[in-house]
């Protein structure tokens, strides 16, 4: 019995120990954050490449080594965030692409891919409720075959990630991903 409690005992301190220290370190890691990292390397409305290609370390890591990635921060107070990918066939082209958008804290509020999008062209707006009613009293040409993500939120981040099958498809990726731009726009 004695054994027991002892055991119980270390047991119980140790998970303390363990405790306060995860309690200690969790402001050393979130200001390491997806978000921060972004924020310290580009401004926003500008897609930045998740990787490190110019020797420094990415600004986020990728997850998944057939993927390359590019992130573009917004703010819906500046109006509408509209993403599109360079002109021409070349996104209809790739072998896959996906779009997520994340609020500020990291939770993905909204994703899709090419096989949701108008002739699998990157075209996309992220707008509040707000903003949408706006758009759908006249909506500009230019939005026509635009996938609209209604956002409850007023700063997020946008995740275009693209599937790389072999190495003969890296150029045709890294251009997609180069070319594809984020600006705000006025409802």
């Amino acid at each position: 019995m004695h054994r027991l409690l002892h055991a119980i005992l270390v047991g119980l301190v140790g998970a303390g120990i363990v405790h306060i220290a995860v309690l200690l370190l969790v402001p050393q890691f979130s200001g390491q954050s997806a978000w921060a990292r972004l924020a310290a390397t580009s401004g926003p409305y500008t897609m930045t490449a998740l990787k490190a290609e110019t020797g420094g370390a990415p600004a986020v890591r990728s997850v998944d080594p057939l993927f390359a990635a590019a992130a573009c921060r917004f703010d819906l107070a500046d109006g509408m965030a509209h993403v599109k990918g360079p002109a021409g066939e070349s996104a209809a082209t790739l072998p896959f692409w996906s779009v997520s958008v994340y609020d500020g804290s990291g939770n993905n509020i909204y994703s899709f891919n090419d096989h949701a999008a108008s002739k699998g062209r990157l075209d996309a707006v992220v707008l509040t409720p707000t903003q949408m009613n706006e758009v759908r009293k006249d909506l500009p040409e230019e939005y026509q075959g635009s996938v609209f993500i209604e956002a409850p939120i007023t700063d997020g981040m946008l995740v275009v990630r693209a599937f790389i099958p072999d190495e003969s498809w890296r150029p045709s990726v890294s251009r997609f991903l180069e070319q594809s731009s984020c600006e705000p726009r006025q409802p």
